[in-house]
């Protein structure tokens, strides 16, 4: 088979992929004590780098201490100390691929049980229905908190740089701050970051020219943002078109599309748009749209399972394919694809009504699969969703009383 999925991609800052796979972000929510990677991080990303992968980009780290996703999260601030994640890199480039580290700042998608503080670009909280008291109130942040927000994504950067990552990925997808500075459901400043897609766009923007700025020209900067919010008056495929030409002159290396958020978690195969649940990469459509005008190479990430897949991806005009599930099942999957075989199994679909609680379950089957690859043990696919779930929770709250402790404890201040 003629593809190009095992050919090189050469990025504008010089960094060559030595392939079109990538392993996407997924929050592996595997932090050890003091929020920093350890064994088990490592094993998992020497497991996945002997797979094949040209790269693998880490789950989300956290810029701020004091703002996670989960208590399970990584924090790289100035703080911290190097040498866990300059192992973590080590790990994930021993099969001879490029490691990122996608960097984050959830905003306002915080556990209601999470110390800390819940930001966000206005008081506009999470809408889960009857699940919204999951999430914090936020508070809109003042200019002051948004400058120091933007100079923590500087100093993530810069030291992911020095403890030997090739790249970082700027999350500016899911929901998440950058992301809801973006949505005109959820942003309803008046000032110089609310309004107009310019105004809304500004945060990442000044984000990407600060990472730009701290970092060497050779070190890739690369962002994740949605496709589209699939929300009724939210961010679209137009308004992500004009925010990729907007990047474009800031020295960025690679785009790569997804979709969704937690209020329409577009991204886990359960969006609001059913064209999109009509084929096994949800936002290929979307896509195809806008690589066919864009000026800096795109990556689609979401519901890759099968080699002929990734290559109808790569045949309309996409440079990069991502996976993020399919590698927690079958790690070595690129390796499979070169030798001509395929994935075994796949995850047990979670069928369930509630959205919300079947998002959540699908989440916790995937990290019940990383779980068991760090312990080096195979993957189990058919895990029923319930009972990873419960599981889940379990190490949530172990993490959280371990995460409350060190917060406490540590001199770290908003």
């Amino acid at each position: 088979m003629t593809s190009e999925l095992f050919s090189p991609l050469s990025l504008r800052s010089g960094q060559v992929l030595n392939n079109r796979i990538a392993k996407a972000a997924m929050e592996e929510n595997m932090a050890g004590d003091g929020q920093l990677p350890d064994k088990g991080l490592f094993e998992l990303y020497r497991q996945w780098a002997a797979g094949g992968t040209g790269l693998l980009i880490t789950g989300n780290v956290m810029v701020h201490a004091e703002a996670l996703t989960g208590p399970g999260g990584v924090v790289l601030d100035g703080a911290a100390p190097l040498e866990p994640f300059a192992e973590w890199a080590r790990a994930a480039k021993s099969g001879g691929g490029a490691v990122w580290m996608q960097i984050n700042h959830p905003g306002r998608q915080i556990g209601s049980d999470m110390p800390g503080v819940v930001w966000g670009p206005s008081a506009v909280a999470v809408d889960l229905g009857r699940h919204s008291g999951r999430f914090g109130k936020p508070v809109a942040m003042t200019p002051e908190q948004i400058q120091a927000t933007v100079t923590r994504y500087a100093v993530t950067a810069q030291r992911a740089e020095q403890a030997g990552f090739d790249g970082v990925e700027i999350h500016a997808a899911h929901g998440y701050l950058l992301s809801q500075f973006l949505s005109p459901l959820v942003n309803k400043r008046t000032d110089q970051w609310g309004g107009s897609l310019e105004n809304r766009a500004r945060m990442l923007l000044d984000v990407v020219r600060t990472v730009r700025a701290a970092v060497s020209a050779s070190f890739a900067v690369a962002v994740k943002l949605n496709s589209a919010d699939f929300q009724r008056g939210g961010f679209d495929a137009d308004d992500a078109r004009q925010v990729i030409e907007m990047l474009a002159p800031l020295g960025v290396d690679l785009v790569e599309l997804s979709g969704g958020s937690y209020e329409s978690p577009a991204m886990s195969g359960r969006p609001a748009d059913a064209r999109t649940q009509a084929r096994e990469a949800y936002f290929l459509d979307l896509a195809k749209d806008l690589a066919a005008t864009s000026p800096l190479p795109l990556m689609l990430t979401g519901g890759i399972t099968r080699r002929h897949t990734a290559d109808e991806v790569l045949d309309s005009g996409v440079a990069m394919v991502g996976m993020g599930t399919a590698l927690a099942v079958t790690p070595d999957l690129p390796g499979r694809w070169r030798q001509g075989r395929e994935a075994g199994d796949r995850l047990r679909p979670v069928t369930w009504s509630d959205k919300a609680l079947a998002a959540a379950a699908g989440m916790a089957q995937v990290r019940h699969q990383m779980r068991r690859i760090a312990r080096g043990s195979h993957p189990t696919p058919r895990t029923h969703p319930a009972i990873a779930l419960l599981a889940e929770r379990r190490n949530q709250r172990r993490a959280l009383r371990r995460y409350r402790a060190w917060l406490s404890a540590s001199q770290r201040t908003a």
